[in-house]
């Protein structure tokens, strides 16, 4: 009973509202075990009615929603090469406290406790007895089961986060790889929502990639599947974070445009972004981005270099993948109208256009999508252990 319990709230919180046809369909158990089920779980003040479903003839059907005053909370935290983020989520998506963000670089070696400070932050705006699970998204080598992160070395906080976590908060904790994570959030409840296959590129200081194969996100034998950024399409000779010369990664992540618009602003180009250079000897990939948006000649310059290379490794995607969609998501999804004409001029000129031209490219509009992902890799994950932390007692 529990564990179909369990099935039903996933299942709500993926999929909302649904009916006991809909949750008899998504879960492969009985309508009579699925009603029994709903109605333990409304008397138990989990879920509730939320209107009707369409009608197809007849009496129309219940649906039903999580109860999110009465669900624990998830906290969520999404970490990249350069600055961690976290908030507190409900059963619904719904974001129940401030986004905090700092800039923490893995690198530093008081970067693991400025993350411990930065959820202890967040932990103080709730009582802990709320809080389920925390969720953590970080790009790397990531063993979804275990949250070792390989990317790292042995003796790294980073390296065995999940249970560095736990032993700091001692709450549930799981981990797992941002692309991945974003490409389940654009699946469920993005730009891929309806799409059995698609790619989902997270354009990011890095270039990730989620592969959602017959509506399930494929990780491969190893568990790491969808290493985009290091496919050998450069001809450059810029050594990649890996250690290797030729990765995509050194000529279509935000960070590569960063690179080569200090280096323009370095030699004297002018552009809207030379008084924050001058002032900071650098300027953010966020600024970039904005300033291309509104038309700054060495901004677009820079992300239409990038844009091209990527559309060169999509074209690589398509040929090897053939799929339905591919979602350009994460921080740089924000230049669309700029990276958008020459990511398809390069698929134009790279790829079979019998295969290209059923493929549909599009840009996500998700705010804060690996912050979702963290939220539903975390529901994903949930046992049984999540009663302890309900409001209410659930009723057998």
């Amino acid at each position: 009973m529990e564990n179909l319990k369990l099935s039903i709230l996933k299942s709500l919180y993926f999929t909302s509202p649904q009916s006991i046809a809909e949750l008899s369909n998504a879960i492969g158990k009985s309508v009579p075990n699925i009603t029994s089920t709903v109605n333990k779980l409304l008397e138990s003040n989990l879920i509730e009615q939320n209107g009707h479903a369409p009608s197809t003839g007849g009496r129309r059907a219940a649906q039903f929603v999580p109860k999110t005053d009465n669900l624990p909370l998830i906290l969520c935290v999404a970490i990249d090469q350069l600055y961690t983020s976290v908030v507190i989520v409900d059963f619904q998506n719904n974001f129940k406290s401030d986004i905090l963000t700092k800039k923490i670089d893995q690198k530093d070696a008081a970067s693991f406790d400025k993350l411990t400070d930065l959820i202890q932050e967040l932990f103080s705006q709730q009582t802990f007895k709320n809080i389920y699970a925390i969720g953590i998204t970080i790009p790397g080598f990531v063993d979804s089961n275990t949250g070792k992160n390989d990317s790292y070395p042995a003796d790294s906080k980073f390296y065995d986060l999940k249970s560095n976590i736990e032993h700091v908060f001692n709450v549930p904790t799981f981990v797992e790889n941002d692309s991945s994570a974003i490409a389940i959030a654009e699946h469920q409840f993005g730009q891929g929502e309806k799409s059995k296959n698609a790619m989902v590129v997270n354009l990011n200081w890095g270039v990730g990639l989620g592969m959602i194969l017959d509506n399930e996100l494929y990780r491969g034998h190893s568990g790491y599947a969808g290493e985009f950024s290091h496919i050998p399409l450069s001809n450059v000779s810029k050594l990649c974070s890996c250690g290797k010369k030729g990765c995509l990664e050194v000529e279509a992540s935000l960070l590569a445009a960063v690179d080569f618009a200090h280096e323009k602003l370095q030699l004297g180009e002018d552009s809207s972004l030379r008084d924050q250079f001058q002032k900071n000897r650098l300027i953010t990939g966020d600024q970039l981005l904005e300033a291309a948006n509104v038309g700054d000649q060495l901004a677009l310059e820079a992300i239409h270099r990038i844009g091209y290379m990527l559309g060169k490794g999509i074209a690589t995607l398509i040929h090897i993948i053939n799929p339905e969609k591919v979602i350009i998501s994460g921080r740089g999804a924000k230049a669309k109208n700029v990276l958008l004409p020459q990511v398809q001029s390069a698929i134009y000129e790279f790829s079979i256009q019998r295969l290209s031209q059923h493929t549909i490219i599009q840009f996500s509009s998700t705010e804060n999508i690996q912050l979702l992902g963290s939220a539903c890799i975390t529901i994903a994950n949930a046992d049984k252990n999540i009663y302890k932390r309900l409001k209410t007692e659930i009723i057998n």
